[in-house]
C-alpha cells in the first residue's frame, strides 16, 4: 500500500482526480466553510509561512534573483492578511456550478438546459509566486475543481507550507485534502509529466515569464489556458490632460512594477510632447524609474538613456520604462500591434473619436481609456482573486475568475421521445 510519505506523481494525480469527483458534488456551504478555514489557517500560520518564505528569499538573493521576482516571492504579515481577505471575498462570490447558461424547449417536448460544471482537475505551473498557490487553490475549490500545483524551486519551501496548511483546512471541514496537491518535489521532470498528464488533468494554466508560458503552450499535451506576459503601453494623445497623464502613467508604472499589468512603454503624440514629456518623465524619474527614450523624448529629458528595439519587446518588471514620441495615433497603433503581448493597453485623451478608435482597433484582453493599466486585475474587476489574465481568444480572455474555471454540459429531459 502506498504511504503518504512516498507518493509518486501518478499517485498524486490519481488522488486529485478522485478528490475532484467529491468536490464537484460539494454544496456551496461546504465549499465556503473550506474557504473560511483556509483564510483562518493563513492568518494563524504566519509563524510557519514567513520563515519558509525567508529561506526561499535568501536562496533567491544568493542565486541573483531579479528585484521583480524577489518582490513577487516576498510574503509579509500584511500580504498574508491580504491573501486571507481575498479568500474570504471568494467565499462571498456566487457559486458558478449549476448556473444555467441557456435553455430551450424543442417542438418534440425535449427540455434542453446548458449548465456550468467544474473542469475537474486544474494544473498550474508558475514561478516565484506563493500568492498564486492560495489564489488558484481557493478559486478552484469554489468552482468545484481539484488542483495540482507546480510552483517552482524558487518558492518551494513556502509552497510546501502553504499547501500543507490548505490541506489541513480542507480536511477540517470534511473536504478531501487531496483536492490540492503540490508536485514541487519532482522538479522539472514533474512539470514535464504534468504537461503530459492527459486523462488526469483537464486543463493547465501557466503563470510566469513569457519563456515559461511559451514552453508550456508548445510542449503540453493537456489543453492550456494561456496567461500572457505584459508588454503594456500607455499612449498620451495630443488632447490628454497633463495632470491626468502624470497620475495615470506614474501609477501604471510605479504602483507595483513587478506585475504583468504594469506599463512598460509610454507613447506620446508629437504635438503634445513639449507639454507632456517633461512633467511626466520628471515625475517618473523622481520615483527612481530608469527611462529608455528615443531621440525626440531625450531632447526633452536629457537624463534618459537611448532606447533600443529590443527594449520595446521587454517586460521589464522593474522601475524601468521605454518612452517614444510618435507622429500620430496611427503610428501609436502600429507600435502597439508590433510589440504588444495583447494584455492591457491604455490611451489618455479628451478626444472621444480617438478614444473610440483606440478601443475598436487595439487587439488586447483589456483596452482602457483614461485609466491606469493597474486595474486589470480580478480583484479590481470584482471577480475576487484571479487565476491569471488570459491573453488568448478561446474560452476565456482577460482576468479569469470563477466562471472561467468551469465548462458546461447539456442536460436533456424527455418523456420517451425517439428520433424518427
Amino acid at each position: 500500500m502506498t504511504t503518504r510519505t512516498a507518493l509518486s506523481l501518478t499517485d498524486k494525480l490519481s488522488l486529485a482526480r478522485e478528490a475532484s469527483r467529491a468536490l464537484a458534488q460539494a454544496s456551496t456551504a461546504r465549499k465556503n466553510a473550506g474557504l473560511e478555514a483556509i483564510a483562518q489557517a493563513v492568518e494563524a500560520g504566519a509563524d510557519r509561512i514567513l520563515p519558509a518564505n525567508e529561506l526561499d528569499l535568501a536562496n533567491g538573493r544568493e542565486n541573483g534573483m531579479s528585484a521583480g521576482l524577489v518582490d513577487r516571492l516576498t510574503l509579509t504579515e500584511a500580504r498574508l492578511e491580504g491573501l486571507a481577505s481575498a479568500v474570504r471575498e471568494i467565499a462571498q462570490l456566487a457559486d458558478p456550478v449549476g448556473d444555467v447558461v441557456r435553455g430551450s424547449s424543442l417542438p418534440n417536448g425535449l427540455q434542453l438546459t446548458q449548465v456550468r460544471v467544474p473542469f475537474g482537475v486544474i494544473g498550474a505551473i508558475y514561478e516565484a509566486r506563493p500568492n498564486v498557490t492560495i489564489d488558484i487553490a481557493s478559486l478552484a475549490l469554489k468552482s468545484g475543481n481539484a488542483t495540482v500545483l507546480r510552483g517552482g524551486s524558487a518558492a518551494e519551501h513556502t509552497n510546501r507550507v502553504l499547501v500543507g496548511i490548505i490541506q489541513d483546512a480542507l480536511e477540517s471541514t470534511g473536504l478531501p485534502r487531496d483536492a490540492v496537491q503540490t508536485i514541487d518535489e519532482f522538479g522539472r521532470e514533474g512539470a514535464t509529466q504534468l504537461m503530459a498528464a492527459r486523462g488526469y488533468v483537464d486543463v493547465l494554466i501557466p503563470r510566469g515569464s513569457q519563456g515559461l508560458i511559451d514552453a508550456v503552450v508548445r510542449e503540453s499535451k493537456v489543453p492550456v489556458i494561456e496567461t500572457g506576459a505584459g508588454v503594456v503601453h500607455v499612449y498620451l494623445d495630443e488632447s490628454a490632460d497633463e495632470a491626468m497623464a502624470v497620475d495615470i502613467v506614474v501609477n501604471a508604472k510605479v504602483q507595483r512594477p513587478s506585475v504583468c499589468n504594469a506599463a512598460e512603454t509610454l507613447l506620446v503624440h508629437r504635438d503634445a510632447a513639449d507639454r507632456l514629456v517633461p512633467p511626466v518623465l520628471a515625475a517618473l524619474a523622481a520615483r527612481n524609474v530608469r527611462l529608455h527614450a528615443d531621440e525626440r523624448a531625450r531632447a526633452l529629458h536629457a537624463d534618459a538613456v537611448p532606447v533600443t528595439e529590443e527594449d520595446y519587446a521587454i517586460e521589464h518588471m522593474a522601475l524601468e520604462m521605454n518612452v517614444r514620441v510618435v507622429d500620430d495615433l496611427d503610428e501609436a497603433l502600429d507600435h502597439i500591434r508590433r510589440y504588444s503581448t495583447r494584455h492591457t493597453e491604455a490611451i489618455v485623451t479628451n478626444d472621444y473619436a480617438r478614444a473610440e478608435r483606440f478601443l475598436a482597433e487595439v487587439d488586447a484582453a483589456v483596452v482602457m481609456v483614461n485609466a491606469s493599466t493597474r486595474f486589470t486585475d480580478g480583484g479590481e474587476f470584482g471577480f475576487g482573486a484571479e487565476v491569471g489574465i488570459s491573453t488568448q481568444k478561446l474560452h476565456a480572455r482577460g482576468p479569469m475568475g470563477l466562471p472561467e474555471l468551469t465548462s458546461t454540459k447539456w442536460i436533456v429531459r424527455g418523456s420517451g421521445q425517439v428520433r424518427g
